[in-house]
């Protein structure tokens, strides 16, 4: 079972607003996570050294809510290796088939009101619920 914390979400939520507006306004670009690093990868359009602290930024939180914060962040999966990167392959072919990803899409396409990312946000909700529904229900999966 997962636990509820909302006033954990709403915080969070509210960073990730606060880095997907400071990044439009100071950067004029979008917060699509599957963009940057395509964007590292081939150096399209330059912009290395943002999208590199950006993604450190990203990855480096829970161990400083650790350090800092003295908060207990876990970092084990009892999912097995081979399923992991399945799903990593199969995500990755959704971003690209959606032409970005949910951090793109989600936060910054919809706050933009853009049709084709509200299209893109429904249908990544729908299969995660579909694959939540038929993992935990059909399939007898953890509840």
């Amino acid at each position: 079972m997962t636990d509820f914390t909302p006033l954990q979400s709403f915080e969070g939520g509210l960073l990730i607003g606060a880095a997907a507006a400071l990044l439009m306004v100071f950067y004029g670009r979008i917060a699509g996570i599957s963009g940057m690093i395509q964007g590292m990868l081939t150096n399209a359009g330059g912009g290395f050294v943002w999208r590199f602290a950006f993604l450190i930024g990203i990855a480096s939180a829970p161990f400083l809510l650790q350090r800092f914060a003295k908060l207990d962040v876990p970092f084990s999966t009892a999912t097995p290796a081979l399923t992991l990167a399945v799903s990593g392959l199969i995500v990755g072919l959704g971003v690209s088939l959606a032409s970005g990803c949910t951090s793109g899409h989600g936060i910054c396409g919809n706050s933009r009101l853009s049709v084709r990312s509200i299209v893109a946000t429904l249908t990544f909700m729908l299969a995660a619920g579909a694959t939540v529904f038929i993992l935990r229900h059909v399939l007898g999966g953890a509840p």
